[in-house]
Parts: C-alpha cells; sequence; structure tokens
C-alpha cells in the first residue's frame, strides 16, 4: 500500500468518527472521584494540591536548607584564624610542594560551593514561596468568601457573582 492510500484510508475513518468537546465539567453518568476537585474530564484532576501538603513541602525546603547551610560548607569546615578551611589549606599545602592535585583540590572546593549556593538559594526559594503561596491562598479565599456572602450569611445568586466577575 502506498503512502497516499494509507493516508486517505487514515483520513476517511478520523472524519467517520464523531467529534466532541466538553470544557469546564465532566459527563454527567461520571460523578466525583475521591481526591477529584473537578474539572479533570475522565473523573481525576490533574492537579490536587492541599494546603497541608504546601505547608509540608516548605518545611523540607527549610529544613534541609539549614542542614545543607551547617554541614555542606566544605570551603570552611574546619577554619583556622584567617578563614582558609581545611580542604583550601591542604589544597594550598599540596601546591606549595608542586602537586598538581592542589589546584584541582581547590578548583573542586571553588565549584562544590558554587553548587552549594546555588542549592540553598533553590531551597531558600522554595520554602519562602511556599510559605506565601499558603498565606495567600488562605487570605484570598476568606476575602471572597466574605465577599460573596450576605448579612444574613445566605449565599449570593449567581447573577451577583456574574456582576462581580464582570
Amino acid at each position: 500500500m502506498s503512502f497516499e492510500d494509507e493516508w486517505a484510508q487514515h483520513k476517511a475513518a478520523a472524519e467517520s468518527q464523531s467529534v466532541s468537546m466538553q470544557l469546564n465539567g465532566r459527563p454527567a453518568d461520571n460523578g466525583p472521584s475521591a481526591g477529584d476537585e473537578g474539572g479533570g474530564g475522565a473523573g481525576k484532576s490533574d492537579l490536587v494540591v492541599a494546603q497541608d501538603d504546601v505547608g509540608a513541602i516548605g518545611s523540607d525546603a527549610f529544613t534541609l536548607h539549614g542542614k545543607l547551610k551547617k554541614s555542606g560548607d566544605i570551603a570552611g569546615a574546619h577554619a583556622n584564624s584567617e578563614g582558609a578551611g581545611a580542604s583550601m589549606r591542604a589544597a594550598q599545602s599540596l601546591a606549595s610542594h608542586s602537586f598538581l592535585l592542589g589546584d584541582a583540590l581547590s578548583k573542586a572546593v571553588e565549584v562544590w560551593g558554587t553548587q552549594l549556593k546555588t542549592v540553598l538559594q533553590g531551597c531558600a526559594h522554595i520554602s519562602n514561596h511556599l510559605d506565601y503561596t499558603k498565606k495567600s491562598h488562605h487570605t484570598d479565599d476568606v476575602k471572597i468568601g466574605a465577599e460573596l456572602e450576605r448579612r444574613d450569611g445566605s449565599a449570593v445568586s449567581p447573577s451577583q457573582i456574574y456582576r462581580y466577575l464582570k
């Protein structure tokens, strides 16, 4: 079978199939499944994040940042009075005795320090961002809840919500 014949066959098969689209909802016969927050199509959401999950991830990032900052700094470990760590002193001693390993060790300590700073910045960014996100979403939920409630506590009508969103 030639390419053109096969292509025509696939096109005909695709055109004969019924095509439907559904936005912002799910089929009526599928009820919400456990853990489903809606809108995901076949009963499963693409992404569901609970406030507790966000807080736990932020806390883990903060803990990792603290541990890395304390134990990951090999350049400053066992520093002498001038601030040079044991690894850098060893590199200087090796280099002063004409060992090429001294320059290599010095470069390794330098690269390690750069990479450590990058990981520390990432952990700090994750922790700070997730803390902010958690607080921000809670504040937004409280504000929206207050704005969409009448004085007597009853729900606002859909037409008023529509005007609010306009």
